[in-house]
């Protein structure tokens, strides 16, 4: 699954156009190594996601094309913030 699109899918950014500007300006990174927009993101893969208040690092945990916003969190792990 791309990673703009699992962003938007688990909620963690509220659209995929959002996730995609993200991604074009060098702030998310995948493993360590800044990825962008079609980068396709693995179950296990630490994804590192730089806002203005901070960062959020998460391992993904499933990749499913749609979910409930209640399974959303389900997706990933936090491992900080």
């Amino acid at each position: 699954m791309r990673v703009d699109k699992f962003l938007k899918v688990s909620r963690i950014l509220k659209r995929r156009s959002v996730a995609q500007e993200a991604a074009a300006a060098g702030k998310i990174s995948v493993n360590g190594r800044e990825v962008k927009p079609a980068y396709r993101l693995k179950v296990g893969d630490v994804v590192e996601v730089a806002f203005s208040a901070g960062t959020l690092r998460f391992r993904a945990l499933g990749l499913k094309e749609t979910v409930k916003k209640d399974e959303a969190a389900s997706l990933y792990e936090v491992i900080s913030e």
